[in-house]
Formats: structure tokens, sequence, C-alpha cells
């Protein structure tokens, strides 16, 4: 009877505590190219965008890819495969720097779109601070240099000033 009291107590005080949650939390890494997978994750991706109809779900769409696709990337350049990081990295800009449309859209058809904007800028804030930690890791710029083929050069800082940019300018945009 001892034990059931404290279950209880202890349960109640519990529920009673305000759940603490992070304001932003970027996903766990996906497939990576090199899996069999990672080919048809980027088939289902592309079909989502024609699943996803509506000003909203659009936003909600190109934020999750452009979450994904930065997560691909931080993971690529942490393992030094830094030509198909960049690759990752441009398409997560791409995906970003679309949010601005939907939302620019969704507001001309008077939707109420202050929560959704709160959560692309705390997006924006994640994004910013992996970007700049990601961009103090590398060189400024990189040479690949394939056993066949041409040499190909990589501007790390053209890339995220990019990345920034756009982040940027949907910030102002959209307030």
């Amino acid at each position: 009877m001892k034990k059931l009291f404290i279950v209880a107590v202890v349960y109640c005080l519990l529920s009673c505590v305000p759940c603490i949650q992070a304001s932003y939390v970027l996903p766990y890494p996906s497939y990576m190219p090199g899996n069999k997978l990672y080919k048809v994750s980027r088939i289902v991706d592309a079909l989502n965008n024609w699943w996803y109809r509506g000003n909203i779900a659009q936003v909600k769409y190109h934020l999750n890819l452009s979450d994904k696709y930065l997560v691909e990337a931080k993971t690529l350049f942490e393992y030094k495969q830094y030509l198909l990081g960049a690759d990752a990295m441009k398409r997560s800009t791409k995906e970003y720097c679309q949010i601005a449309f939907h939302i620019k859209e969704a507001k001309s058809e008077g939707k109420n779109m202050e929560k959704i904007i709160n959560t692309v800028l705390a997006g924006g804030e994640e994004h910013l601070q992996v970007i700049t930690n990601i961009k103090n890791d590398l060189p400024q710029e990189y040479r690949w240099i394939p056993e066949k083929g041409n040499a190909t050069d990589i501007a790390f800082d053209v890339l995220f000033d990019e990345s920034k940019s756009c982040i940027d300018s949907l910030k102002t945009a959209i307030q």
C-alpha cells in the first residue's frame, strides 16, 4: 500500500512538471549516398512534392527536405565526402529558398501563418548554427581530384554564403 502511494505521488509530481522541449530539432540522418535505398528515398522525396498540396503543406514539405539535406551535408562533410556534401548543401539551400513563396501565397489567401513562420524562423536559426559549425571545420576551397576525369573545385565559403543569404532573405521576406 505504501509503495502504491509513493508511485501515485511521484506520478502526480511528474505530470505537473512542464515538459522541456527544444525550440527546433533537426532530423536523424536518413539514407546516405552509397546506400541501396538512397536513390529510392530521393525519388520518394520528389513524389512527395506532388502529394503535399496547399501552401501550408508545401512550407512544411520544403522545410523538412531542407533539414534532411542539411543533416546529410553535415554528415558527409564530417566524413570528408566534400563533393557529395556540397551537393546536399546546395539541395538544402534550394529547398529552404522555396519556403518564402509559399508563405507569401498562404498569407495572401488569408491563412494564419504565425505558428508556421515561427517554426521556419527557428529552423533558419538552427540551419545558421549548423552552417557556421560546418564552415569552421572546412577549408575555404577544396579541389576534388577523381582517379579518372577532371578535377572539381569546391568553394565552401561561396556555398555557405549562399545558404546564409537565403535564410536572411527569407527572414526579411516573411516579416
